[in-house]
């Protein structure tokens, strides 16, 4: 074990290392033994998982991105500036059901079975909380769930059935009644009505053991629906716009994103302007059609913005009340506070609204970390981490193994300012669900801190197809875009040089060696994360048609 990471204090364990691969194919050695450092003189620590839906990010004052001068969160920061702040966590399928999946199994989407929303998870799968309790922690889940099977691996839950309400939402309660008829209502907005139900159980719970609690708000999923209370937040205030709201420059993208002659840019993914007539925020805010192009566009933006930054406020405020209990119960000082998203959100940048990209506003994940006996207070963390790491991480915090069956694994020595060995140095992402709902073509490809190599093959994965959710478009125009597959296409971003991601360097000869290294870890990872399409014959023959182009 690293000698600095044995000062960790009670319940932290040594690096647990599951299977991973470096930039130069060297994979790991199996999974070793840790050793235990609990301290006997001090109880174990609890721990505080806070997860909202689709919390991008850059509407973290913390981040520092264009909207940090509105910053809506001074109490994330607030806890931020006392441990530490990961900025290069990403998602590895950006929708809710994967990512959730993904982080309860430390499993990739293709073995977990969750690669969109029509995925579940039963009790056996549910792996994070069942390593748990295997620690002696007493488990409990409230909030958004979004696996349609019943959290029966935690000891406690209350749970929205499917994406649930923002007012006066239902819960699936555990209890007497058998799942799914499990069913209480509650008054009032779900941020503060999901807070009200962790207090309580953080109030009146008899165990003696440490708790595992996962507290996961609905907010800010779309539609953006606030508690009135904040009517008038950000009322006068003008929220900044990203670089290229009101379009993208002819470098951005290639023919699968743009089309042969750009023939889809008015379909492939909903926008804030008028340029996805299909879908876009102004028709649901009824910004007023006839006005001139960008006045539309400004006005959709400014409206879009203050809504998903309200939910935030509220989210924000309620986390301040969450912190207050642990300092009231006299819990603070030994409970560890992890705070997350289970993905990004898209505010805008290329004219797009929602996730499911491979742009860094969409598979980016704040990561927020406070252990209240290490020494960390405002540092921040450059480690490249996505959610298959999250539960071997959280079960090396309670000194529990990561077990082989997972893909992911444990970065606790960033918490100390070191990087486990042999660390990553790109992340595999792949979102499956062609067109379905933003028209976002399905993709897949890596994420270097340098780079970002793109592969969309456009097509969908599912010999049977969802009906579509737009039947009024389907009767008007008699297209289903997720049966319409769209161009294969590579595209490749410089990280550094080119943060907004505009310029697609695919094309330029320089960046030919980059290109090999990148499709050669692209392969290794498909093969080790089992991604290679081995039950999809369709999407294979894609990728191989295609790989050399």
């Amino acid at each position: 074990m690293n000698k600095t990471l044995k000062t960790l204090v009670s319940f932290t364990s040594a690096c647990v290392i599951g299977i991973f691969v470096t930039a130069c194919g060297q994979d790991s050695s199996k999974p070793q033994v840790s050793e235990n450092t609990v301290n006997k003189d001090k109880k174990p620590y609890n721990i505080l998982y806070i997860m909202t839906d689709d919390h991008a990010a850059q509407a973290i004052g913390t981040y520092g991105s264009r909207l940090a001068k509105v910053n809506p969160t001074p109490n994330l920061d607030k806890l931020a500036s006392e441990g530490m702040v990961f900025e290069n966590a990403f998602v590895t399928n950006s929708i809710c059901s994967p990512s959730r999946a993904t982080i309860l199994t430390g499993q990739y989407s293709q073995t977990n079975g969750v690669q969109d929303l029509k995925g579940g998870i039963g009790k056996d799968q549910q792996y994070l909380p069942l390593e748990m309790k295997k620690a002696g922690y007493e488990t409990a889940i409230v909030g958004k769930w979004h696996l349609k099977q019943e959290p029966g691996a935690f000891d406690y839950y209350q749970v929205l059935p499917g994406q649930g309400s923002y007012f006066d939402p239902s819960f699936r309660v555990q209890g007497d009644k058998a799942w799914p008829n499990n069913t209480t209502e509650y008054t009032g907005h779900s941020s503060d009505v999901i807070t009200d139900i962790t207090i309580d159980w953080l109030e009146n719970r008899k165990s003696d053991k440490p708790f595992f609690l996962m507290h996961q708000f609905k907010a800010p999923h779309d539609y953006f629906e606030y508690a009135p209370r904040y009517n008038d937040y950000l009322a006068d205030a003008t929220i900044p716009e990203p670089v290229d709201l009101y379009g993208v420059p002819d470098t951005f993208g290639s023919k699968a994103t743009r089309g042969e002659n750009d023939s889809l840019i008015r379909e492939i993914g909903t926008s804030i302007s008028k340029r996805n007539p299909r879908r876009n925020y102004g028709q649901y805010y009824k910004t007023d059609p006839n006005l001139p192009d960008d006045e539309y566009t400004r006005i959709t933006y400014q409206e879009y913005l203050k809504g998903y930054l309200r939910c935030i406020k509220g989210v924000d405020d309620n986390i301040a009340r969450l912190i207050q209990t642990l300092k009231d119960k006299g819990l603070y000082d030994n409970t560890i506070i992890v705070y997350t998203s289970d993905q990004g959100m898209m505010l805008g940048e290329h004219d797009f609204q929602d996730k499911r990209w491979i742009w860094d506003e969409s598979i980016q994940m704040p990561f927020i970390v406070r252990h209240p006996d290490i020494d960390n207070a405002g540092s921040r963390s450059e480690l490249l981490i996505n959610n298959t790491d999250y539960a071997p991480f959280l079960l090396d915090l309670v000194g529990q193994e990561t077990p082989e069956y997972m893909h992911g694994r444990s970065f606790t020595p960033a918490l100390k300012g070191e990087e486990p060995d042999n660390w990553r140095t790109a992340t595999f992402y792949r979102y499956w669900t062609h067109r379905m709902y933003h028209d976002v073509p399905a993709h897949t490809g890596l994420r270097s801190k340098d780079y970002k190599l793109i592969f969309f093959y456009g097509d969908n994965y599912r010999e049977q197809q969802f009906p579509f959710y737009q039947p009024k478009w389907v009767k008007k125009t008699g297209l289903e875009p997720n049966k319409i597959p769209t161009p294969a296409g590579w595209e490749l971003y410089d990280m550094n040089n080119d943060p907004d991601e505009l310029v697609n360097i695919y094309e330029d000869p320089k960046y030919a060696s980059v290109i090999k290294e990148l499709k050669t870890e692209l392969v290794r990872q498909r093969e080790l994360y089992n991604e290679t399409d081995a039950n999809y014959p369709r999407m294979k023959a894609i990728f191989d048609k295609h790989f050399n182009d």
